[in-house]
């Protein structure tokens, strides 16, 4: 990206904290945004240009009848992911929309669960340079045993900002 934009220049400040703030700064500032991301308290532990990751604590609130990561919340970590990694890589004039989600629960989860969210260089390349596009987001959502136990694609799109 020639020219960081907010989002992205706000977590490069967090990360002049200390590390033990960096997490709960980021995740903080995100939340802010997106209530629904705290309210199941996702923490971000890393964001850079292309790559973020992301984890959720298998605690009781969170939890469904067999004591897992509900699949919501299971879907939210990946989506949650996916959209930061993009709002983070759009120019300040652009929007970033959701326009497609598929998730495929394909084994039971075991303990917290961390997504990890990349954008391939041809992808930054057209979020810098097109004025309006769709693409699909990778994201990996693995277990603590380091199994998958959901598959998702996340279909994103960017458009321009309407003038206020």
């Amino acid at each position: 990206m020639t020219k960081p934009n907010r989002l992205s220049r706000l977590f490069t400040r967090c990360k002049s904290l200390p590390a033990p703030l960096q997490s709960f700064a980021m995740s903080f500032l995100f939340g802010s945004a997106v209530k629904f991301f705290a309210t199941a308290r996702i923490r971000i532990t890393e964001a850079e240009h292309g790559r973020v990751i992301m984890v959720i604590r298998n605690r009781r609130k969170v939890q469904n009848h067999i004591k897992g990561v509900h699949a919501t919340a299971m879907a939210l970590l990946a989506e949650s992911a996916t959209g930061l990694v993009l709002g983070m890589s759009l120019p300040d004039d652009k929007l970033p929309l959701m326009k497609t989600m598929k998730v495929n629960y394909v084994k039971r989860a075991q303990g917290d669960l961390k997504a990890i969210a990349t954008l391939s260089p041809e992808q930054l390349r057209a979020i810098e340079n097109d004025e309006r596009g769709d693409i699909v987001i990778a994201v990996t959502v693995t277990d603590s045993e380091g199994n998958e136990p959901l598959q998702a694609e996340m279909l994103w799109a960017w458009r321009p900002k309407k003038a206020s």
